[in-house]
């Protein structure tokens, strides 16, 4: 697969809606052709402890932020017809999914791919764990700021361009 998406969502609470931040990296004819990242006010709009652990992210970051609708305008054109990939990609279709359904915009169903299973099928028991770090160190990207959206989503395009 030479053409997709790779895209990945970080969220402010255990809310699924809760889109704090989002990474695109777009690749056309198997070269990252684009790239995205912005913060985004989240809805519901507090950020749980755990969250904040795990990315960095807390109210002053996106407190200015654009809301969902605004930033999600500019990745449409950008993923246009290309399946949108995604490290365990039931999270992040899921995200997508309730981001879109609490601000009533109509979702085109995206076709998402998933590189964790594409992951567990190549790899299988050779890897310790098919965490995005991990696998993404197995297809030779090293991701030096994971959980950040944009770095995450480089490390899934990488990934995408070894297995699928």
């Amino acid at each position: 697969m030479t053409d997709f998406a790779a895209i990945d969502f970080e969220t402010a609470n255990e809310c699924p809606s809760s889109v704090c931040s989002v990474g695109v990296v777009v690749v056309r004819g198997g070269v990252i052709a684009d790239r995205f990242y912005s913060l985004i006010h989240p809805e519901p709009e507090y950020y749980q402890w755990f969250c904040q652990q795990v990315h960095g992210l807390c109210e002053e970051d996106t407190d200015g932020a654009p809301l969902f609708p605004e930033v999600w305008a500019r990745i449409a054109p950008l993923v246009e017809g290309l399946p949108l990939v995604a490290h365990n990609a039931r999270f992040d279709e899921g995200c997508l999914k309730s981001v879109f359904r609490v601000y009533r915009m109509d979702y085109p169903d995206y076709v998402f791919l998933d590189t964790l299973r594409a992951s567990r099928r190549h790899f299988g028991y050779r890897l310790p764990n098919h965490q995005l770090q991990t696998v993404s160190a197995a297809c030779g990207y090293d991701l030096t700021r994971h959980h950040h959206a944009l770095t995450d989503a480089e490390a899934c395009a990488a990934i995408a361009l070894k297995l699928l």
